[in-house]
């Protein structure tokens, strides 16, 4: 899989399950809600502080980012 894509679907799962909009999470951690637009979609490339940051705002770890999907 697209690490790209991955990043993008956990951090777009996470943000909906903490009920948050990507305005919210603009306001919590500064980053652009057309960047987190683009990175739910795989069309951003970001760097381990992003990730950390972006984790930060969500409240989970960073590693949480990164997991691949459960195999069910």
């Amino acid at each position: 899989m697209d690490m790209r894509k991955l990043v993008g679907q956990n951090f777009a799962r996470l943000r909906q399950e903490r009920h948050l909009t990507q305005e919210e999470v603009e306001a919590r951690s500064g980053f652009s809600q057309q960047y987190l637009s683009k990175l739910e979609r795989g069309k951003r490339n970001p760097t381990i502080i992003t990730l950390y940051e972006l984790a930060q705002a969500l409240g989970v770890s960073h590693v949480e980012l990164v997991l691949p999907p459960k195999e069910e």
